[in-house]
């Protein structure tokens, strides 16, 4: 059994964003993983974002967002009251968008269905910078 991290960061901006992080994924299995079967670890060490994997490219991501914000609105409604109006709905995120999600790898690339994306999902405009960590158990 073998066990290979990496963290990096990337900017999401100042507005709510999904940010697809597949092909980062898939860049750090073809060392990590050397052709193995496994799993791959992606893990927001955030209290305000999450991980997803949904299609992108044809709406779904911003249908994503559509949604989470008819759910958790940017309002007053909210007891976590620092930050810009609203902020409280950014650490409920985390809630209904988990920060990880384990996936299958196999022969070293991540076992996704066709339209699968693996996605940083960041409804916090206050906080743009965020770091991602990658994990494969081999």
């Amino acid at each position: 059994m073998s066990f290979t991290t990496l963290t990096f960061e990337l900017t999401t901006g100042s507005r709510e964003a999904a940010v697809d992080i597949t092909d980062r994924c898939d860049e750090f299995l073809r060392e990590a993983a050397a052709g193995r079967d496994g799993l791959l670890n992606v893990f927001v060490p955030h209290a305000t974002a999450g991980v997803a994997v949904i299609e992108t490219g044809a709406g779904s991501d911003h249908d994503l967002l559509a949604a989470l914000r008819e759910l958790l609105p940017a309002d007053d409604r909210w007891r976590h009251r620092h930050g810009s109006p609203g902020h409280g709905r950014d650490h409920v995120l985390p809630g209904l968008v988990a920060p990880h999600a384990t996936l299958p790898v196999v022969d070293g690339r991540i076992a996704l269905g066709t339209w699968q994306s693996v996605v940083l999902v960041d409804t916090n405009s206050d906080n743009p910078r965020r770091t991602v960590r990658l994990s494969f158990l081999g």
